[in-house]
């Protein structure tokens, strides 16, 4: 319920935003919702429950130490990064960070995904360093590094707590310094792919995709500090056009058509009882949209009545009606929900989990038969994430830009869905 009342609020008043210089800005919307979106502490001065290393199940041994209140990046230490243990896609990030040398460098990287060795190979940074002397500079301290320079800066002498504030709704990006705004900038905008392409991201075809992922701090090999830190989440959808559609309305199969092997009837496949899709599980086909779709995030329910079995989430799908069309499948099989499977357009994933057509999943996460499962699907642009009961097990890049059908596949033993919904990204 929290997330459709914050929506509502937004949807009147920022998801037309379509220029920077409109006159309402993500910030005046973040006041209007800020007694329901409540802080949350990230790191309370001694306790690092909240962060672990990167690509590391625990908080790094060595190079990051708790003293004085504060996170201390340890010169030299060779700690490496740490990253938030959950993930985010829309927030208002806050901190203090401090540096005691000109030129000591960190950065605050956000949506962030382990997929790569390195963070700023996939999350836009907020620089942050000890500035020699007053610079506007993309890579001085606040800058969205390479990338946006800074206006109106004000920065502490080297020595003194800076505070620093990120805030990220859907494709829009504003950095904060010291209760100034000092960037703001569109992801996923034409000016945003040029300088991308312009810059040493344009040869990491990660950079900037991530929709929900992991906040960074950045171990650089200078003594750095943070402190006071915490992040209120925003479950927004500030994209053009990113106002939820629920594309089942639980009470009957309007605005979806089907396909089923044989020309099988598609009442004696699937049905609607009580806020839910029933589906028999024979024959094979799927039910699908009528409309096509390109860029969104598609949330939905599932579970296995009775005997676990197969189905999956067909995304992108085109061309001709048959078992398995060309499309992109997010898996449903029992075990392997969250796997992908490319049924006949572009997708790259991780070779290492990938045979033939089958990319395999990092971890199993479903619930027992009996109980709901929850999907959440970005597919923005070239990238694709599948995230089952809260946890992104699996992505793909580079994958085929075409609008096409989303398809609930009926494929041998009955599977229930519900709470299908549909936030448009836009195709900008």
């Amino acid at each position: 319920m929290r997330f459709l009342f914050i929506v509502a609020l937004f949807s009147c008043g920022c998801s037309g935003l379509k220029e920077m210089s409109d006159s309402r800005s993500i910030t005046d919307a973040v006041e209007e919702v800020k007694e329901v979106v409540r802080w949350e502490t990230l790191f309370d001065g001694s306790s690092t429950e909240h962060w672990r290393g990167y690509r590391k199940e625990g908080f790094p041994a060595k190079g990051w130490l708790v003293e004085d209140g504060a996170l201390h990046v340890v010169a030299g230490g060779g700690g490496g990064d740490i990253v938030t243990v959950d993930q985010y896609d829309d927030f208002d990030f806050s901190l203090e960070w401090k540096v005691n040398e000109p030129n000591a460098n960190s950065g605050i990287i956000y949506r962030v995904s382990e997929v790569k060795n390195a963070s700023y190979e996939t999350g836009p940074e907020m620089q942050v360093f000890g500035d020699p002397e007053p610079t506007s500079s993309s890579t001085s301290a606040g800058g969205l590094y390479a990338l946006y320079d800074t206006e109106n800066k004000e920065l502490k002498p080297i020595g003194q707590w800076n505070r620093a504030r990120v805030v990220v709704c859907g494709n829009r990006v504003q950095h904060w310094l010291n209760g100034t705004m000092i960037v703001e900038c569109e992801l996923h905008s034409p000016d945003w792919y040029e300088r991308v392409g312009k810059s040493k991201f344009g040869a990491m075809p990660l950079f900037g995709t991530v929709g929900r992922g992991h906040i960074a701090l950045q171990e650089h090999g200078n003594d750095v500090w943070y402190r006071n830190i915490k992040i209120r989440p925003l479950s927004l959808r500030l994209a053009e056009g990113g106002v939820p559609i629920p594309l089942f309305n639980g009470v009957n199969l309007n605005g979806w058509t089907h396909f089923l092997k044989d020309g099988g009837l598609v009442e004696d496949t699937w049905s609607v009882e009580n806020g839910v899709i029933i589906c028999t599980g024979k024959p094979a086909g799927y039910i699908r949209t009528v409309d096509d779709y390109k860029n969104f995030v598609l949330e939905l329910d599932w579970r296995w009545p009775s005997e676990p079995g197969n189905s999956g989430v067909l995304l992108r799908t085109v061309g001709e009606d048959k078992v398995w069309p060309t499309c992109i499948e997010g898996q449903l099989k029992a075990d392997h929900a969250g796997d992908f499977w490319n049924l006949g357009l572009e997708m790259k994933a991780d070779p290492d989990r990938t045979s033939g057509r089958n990319t395999r999943h990092t971890m199993q996460n479903e619930n027992p038969p009996g109980e709901w499962n929850h999907y959440r699907i970005l597919v923005n642009r070239g990238k694709i994430e599948l995230e089952v009961n809260g946890k992104i097990i699996n992505e793909a890049w580079e994958c085929s830009e075409v609008a096409g059908k989303i398809c609930l596949q009926s494929e041998g033993v009955p599977i229930h869905f519900r709470n299908i919904i549909l936030t448009p990204l836009g195709d900008q």
